[in-house]
């Protein structure tokens, strides 16, 4: 390799503080960027109707994929621990080019992803004081106030944030958790107007074998999205080779076993027609029924420091990816500034921050432009899931010697990121399939702009990331022979 091509393959130098956080705290980032309360009460009666309430195995089996693609990212990050993940992980083992246009699917993904919630936790905020949830400039000034405080929260450092979202994630959980339990527990006693658990909600067709597989697939998949965050802030986590792949893991097992929980428990508090006639608030909803309206608004409060939560990390986590992307000048390099007091990308913070407010502005605004979004926002599983598989494929290209050096490393590394891959493939073929023209056009646009700042990043910014040769793991053996000649030096 020649010296020029060795500086280039260099990751940009660290900036961010170093071990502020552990595992453990990384953990509740990539869970509080799932959102499990929101993500629920999107998908709690809607999962219901289309499984023929065999919701519950449904979550277990898509927890296998994702669990896969997440050992994934732990092999990917033990290579090579830096904000832009992905980004960099398909740029240097595939392509750059694909590597752009993932980094690119990262960063709409999560700036959509994140105001989804945000327009939505206006009506939960009021409805804990019994006020008008459809006013419009009420909705608009919580989701501006919630924005900025979170906003400072992020610019201020990780650590707080870190500390903000454990406080925030105990009691979200604390209460979806004790929810989905009292439910669960009114269902099995056989309270009245609740409807009875049966063999056929473990069964792959449900109730009457009613049940669609690819439907409640396409639902999983939404839910699950966004674990990935753990990944994101790798650059400040302890041991940051090794523990935000070790987070991702058991984020994903953790918001597995409360979303299984949560559908089981409260699926069943009321019959279904009722539970498909308030699916809008199906979560505030259910505890109403199970304790009156004070027990709604307890509720409601989960739900609004869950969308709180999710706020915060997409800010951070959002900020992150385009900091490492403008590292490499394929953004504008103003982006990759680090504050020295807070040691936070500040000015991708505060760029990702007012795009959230102007967005939040324009969706309660206008007609028009929140029809727009909602085409955007059912739109998002779909560019996860692309990212997901890109960040698979970019996996068993990097890791391509050692797939034929032992049968673990074959089914680790070759057969079960393939076999998630197929899923994740078939489930985005399927939903593209049953997508709307504007969803599919939504989708088109979101493609044709990112080929765009692809364009400018190489002719304009001059970025040299367009420029730096593959890289692959040189396998085991080469591994034993460095370690031999080490021990001879020695």
């Amino acid at each position: 390799m020649t010296e020029q091509a060795a500086i280039l393959v260099q990751p940009p130098e660290a900036r961010l503080e170093p071990d502020a956080i552990g595992v453990a705290q990384d953990t509740v980032i990539g869970m509080a960027s799932a959102a499990p309360a929101v993500s629920t009460a999107l998908t709690l009666a809607a999962l219901a109707a289309a499984t023929a309430y065999a919701g519950g195995l449904i979550i277990v089996i898509t927890a296998i994929p994702m669990l896969i693609i997440a050992n994934s990212y732990r092999r990917l990050n033990l290579w090579n621990a830096n904000c832009g993940a992905s980004f960099e992980w398909v740029g240097r083992a595939i392509n750059p080019y694909l590597g752009f246009l993932t980094g690119w699917l990262m960063v709409i993904g999560s700036i959509i992803g994140t105001l989804g919630p945000v327009v939505v936790l206006g009506p939960s905020i009021l409805a804990i004081f019994g006020a008008s949830a459809t006013a419009t400039w009420p909705n608009i000034v919580i989701g501006t106030t919630v924005i900025l405080v979170m906003l400072i929260i992020a610019v201020a450092g990780i650590r707080l944030t870190a500390r903000t979202q454990v406080a925030l994630g105990v009691i979200e959980y604390l209460i979806l958790i004790g929810f989905s339990l009292v439910g669960l527990a009114a269902v099995l006693g056989h309270h009245s107007g609740t409807f009875l658990v049966t063999r056929a909600w473990f069964s792959p067709h449900g109730i009457g074998g009613q049940g669609s597989l690819v439907a409640g697939f396409l639902i999983a998949v939404f839910m699950f999205t966004g674990w990935d965050g753990t990944i994101y802030v790798n650059e400040e986590v302890k041991h940051r080779r090794r523990n935000p792949g070790r987070a991702a893991i058991m984020a994903v097992t953790f918001i597995a076993i409360l979303f299984i929980i949560a559908q089981i428990g409260l699926q069943g508090v009321v019959s279904p027609g009722k539970l498909q006639a308030n699916s809008a608030d199906a979560l505030v909803y259910t505890a109403s029924a199970l304790g009156g309206p004070g027990w709604a608004k307890v509720m409601a409060l989960a739900l609004a420091l869950s969308v709180t939560a999710s706020t915060n990390c997409g800010i951070v986590l959002t900020a992150r990816m385009i900091y490492g992307m403008a590292s490499h000048r394929v953004l504008p390099p103003a982006l990759a500034n680090v504050s020295p007091r807070f040691a936070t990308p500040v000015v991708a913070s505060v760029t990702v921050g007012l795009l959230l407010i102007a967005a939040t502005w324009a969706y309660l605004l206008t007609t028009t432009v929140a029809g727009a979004f909602n085409d955007v926002i059912a739109a998002t599983g779909l560019l996860y899931a692309t990212f997901y598989v890109l960040s698979a494929l970019a996996a068993m290209t990097y890791y391509r010697r050692r797939i034929i050096s032992s049968v673990r490393d074959f089914t680790t590394l070759g057969l079960l990121p393939a076999a998630a891959v197929v899923f994740l493939g078939w489930m985005t073929a399927r939903s593209l399939q049953a997508a709307s023209v504007s969803q599919v056009w939504s989708l088109a646009g979101i493609l044709a702009a990112g080929v765009i700042a692809m364009i400018t990043a190489r002719l304009t910014l001059k970025s040299r990331f367009f420029q730096i040769p593959r890289e692959s793991d040189p396998g085991r053996g080469a591994h034993s022979t460095r370690k031999k000649t080490a021990t001879s030096a020695w």
